[in-house]
């Protein structure tokens, strides 16, 4: 039986994203059907899809509202391939934007929308320049693996971060090197994570530190997309990352530059530990429909 899949395309950063409203969970998309969608030849063409979902329609939404109550919508997130991802960074910012423009909720400057996602609830911020997201306790995780890419003279070192999914951080020598990485090809990591692991490349800008801000540019292989124009969750590794190697004496706010424009990071406390932070753009671009079988 075909069904007429209505869909907003939005992205943050050139980080793009399908996405639709199933507020109690009736539309399961296969797999074969996300990646067909994300498709940016035969598709619509995206980096994943965001479904809207009412955190009591669906299994995994149970622990966000055991974790908070105001959590009414869950983040249901897809990769490009299909497969199931626990956050994304640039991802929550434009389905902040997206509920506001289809009405599903309601809040001003200030405020605060709380989003249940497989990686734990997450409190959003709107402001002037887009929206910000506490990204909650960050940590390291996974090592010192070897990463090997493509047209990367030597392996590096890279270095395991958790921000509620999984990430190794690459320091390069310098830009030509960063520009010269072919990440169509997946970056070798070893030991290889269970799981997998998205892989960021980094190289400090000159100087590093302005007017007390870190600067750095970025690029990244996400799992299960391949190199995206940018990622949130990838920004905010990337800057832990280099803030861990520049010492104690490095600032906690930081300047990403990534292919598909700028973000920002902060760290701050909070009572369960540091907290990490990620505010950028948010935009949606046109709307359309889908037929499927």
């Amino acid at each position: 039986m075909a069904i007429t899949l209505h869909f907003t395309k939005g992205h943050g950063t050139g980080n793009d994203f399908v996405l639709f409203t199933d507020p109690e969970g009736e539309i399961e998309l296969t797999p074969t059907q996300i990646a067909n969608i994300c498709d940016r030849h035969f598709g619509v063409g995206a980096d994943g899809i965001i479904r809207a979902v009412r955190s009591r329609s669906l299994p995994d939404g149970a622990a966000a509202l055991e974790e908070d109550s105001a959590a009414e919508w869950f983040m249901d997130y897809h990769n490009a391939d299909g497969s199931i991802a626990e956050m994304c960074g640039n991802g929550i910012r434009v389905y902040a934007r997206y509920l506001l423009a289809e009405g599903l909720v309601h809040f001003a400057d200030g405020d605060t929308l709380a989003i249940g996602t497989r990686g734990g609830v997450r409190d959003l911020q709107q402001g002037r320049n887009g929206f910000q997201v506490d990204l909650g306790r960050w940590k390291l995780d996974g090592g010192e693996p070897l990463v090997r890419a493509r047209e990367v003279p030597v392996a590096r070192p890279g270095l395991g971060i958790s921000v509620g999914n999984p990430h190794v951080v690459v320091a390069l020598a310098d830009e030509a090197e960063l520009d010269s990485a072919d990440l169509s090809y997946i970056p070798i990591i070893e030991p290889s994570p269970e799981e997998g692991a998205n892989v960021e490349f980094v190289v400090p800008r000159d100087p590093l530190v302005k007017d007390g801000i870190g600067r750095i540019r970025m690029r990244v292989h996400e799992r299960g997309s391949g190199e995206t124009l940018s990622c949130g969750t990838g920004a905010v590794a990337a800057a832990l990352a280099t803030r861990y190697w520049a010492g104690s004496a490095a600032p906690d706010q930081w300047r990403v530059d990534v292919p598909g424009g700028t973000v920002g990071v902060r760290m701050f406390p909070a009572e369960d530990g540091e907290h990490v932070s990620l505010s950028g753009p948010a935009e949606l671009v046109y709307t359309g429909a889908l037929e499927l079988d």
